[in-house]
């Protein structure tokens, strides 16, 4: 059976009857188109959304030479093929997220539904192990630094997919935060519908940060040649699918705080720490490779929560 990557349109339906679909679609025999849902939820409470790349399978990334906020590690600006869609958290991971995962809250700054911080990298991981075990898969994961800007960038070549002037109706930062973190969400979304993108928590990612990778990736990493005219800037050369480099200082972290600036927060900025660094502006948000099997195993995974749930609340005897 031969199956393609499509976007569903958006639709004015319940969820269960959008679930029902899409497992109808997914389970129908010979000549089949797989269809990806454009929203999951899990069984913590997890939105989940459908980044696609059809339509834009090649993005530049890094800094433009224009941008007098450009740091040296973002440089050189090259040409960036991400091959698959995949799923991106719509919001960061929250407080009450991670306690129904981990059992505890490191944060500073308590809320449920504010950012869960003060996590190192490798806090992530283990948040990521644990969830995996939870649900029966093994899909969940940290996003690519090339696959966090992509979506950061959300089909804009700007630093923001926004206004600069405007920046305080999509980020939480020093001039707007008030020296705190934010419930997730509050702020205008992204073109890709995924919120705090820029600001309330750095977030980790999977790569070691390398200085100089943008450069090396170019002949290390798997590319393809492609026609100038097709690109916006840059040489003829693609970068697929990077991982970032097989060693480095620390891990990588996007997006900004908090606490910073906006030259901080820009779409190309770069930051590492040690993976097992932790403070009150480091957070995460989660990925999951396309997978037909794991949009299935999700919605099972939740509804028997849900059954759960009921049958305990209907076991209850009010005396």
């Amino acid at each position: 059976m031969t199956s393609s990557f499509i976007k569903i349109p958006p639709h004015k339906g319940t969820g269960a009857v959008r679930a029902i679909a899409v497992v109808a679609l997914l389970m129908c025999m010979g000549g089949c188109v797989t269809v990806f849902p454009e929203k999951v939820e899990n069984s913590v409470g997890m939105e989940l959304v459908y980044v696609d790349v059809k339509d834009r399978e090649i993005f530049i990334m890094g800094c433009s030479e224009n941008d007098r906020d450009c740091q040296s590690d973002e440089r050189p600006q090259h040409a960036v093929k991400i091959s698959q869609g995949f799923y991106l958290g719509k919001f960061e991971v929250t407080q009450a997220q991670w306690m129904a995962v981990m059992g505890d809250n490191p944060s500073k700054f308590r809320g449920d539904k504010r950012p869960v911080e003060n996590v190192s990298w490798n806090d992530a991981k283990e948040f990521i192990r644990r969830l995996n075990d939870k649900e029966g898969t093994d899909k969940y994961r940290l996003p690519t630094e090339a696959e966090w800007e992509y979506a950061a960038r959300a089909g804009t070549a700007t630093k923001f997919p926004f206004e600069e002037a405007r920046a305080a109706d999509y980020v939480w930062y020093w001039k707007n935060a008030g020296h705190e973190t934010h419930p997730v969400g509050e702020k205008r979304p992204n073109p890709f519908g995924l919120y705090d993108m820029h600001g309330n928590v750095w977030e980790w990612v999977q790569d070691w940060y390398s200085e100089g990778y943008y450069a090396s990736s170019q002949t290390t990493t798997p590319s393809i040649i492609v026609k100038t005219k097709d690109l916006v800037v840059g040489s003829k050369v693609v970068v697929v699918d990077p991982t970032g480099a097989a060693e480095g200082v620390g891990r990588v972290l996007r997006g900004g705080s908090w606490s910073n600036d906006l030259r901080y927060l820009r779409s190309p900025h770069r930051n590492f720490y040690p993976p097992d660094y932790r403070n009150a502006n480091t957070g995460f948000r989660v990925a999951v490779s396309l997978d037909e099997t794991w949009v299935k195993t999700v919605k099972e995974v939740k509804d028997d929560a849900k059954k759960n749930t009921k049958s305990n609340n209907d076991s209850t005897v009010t005396p």
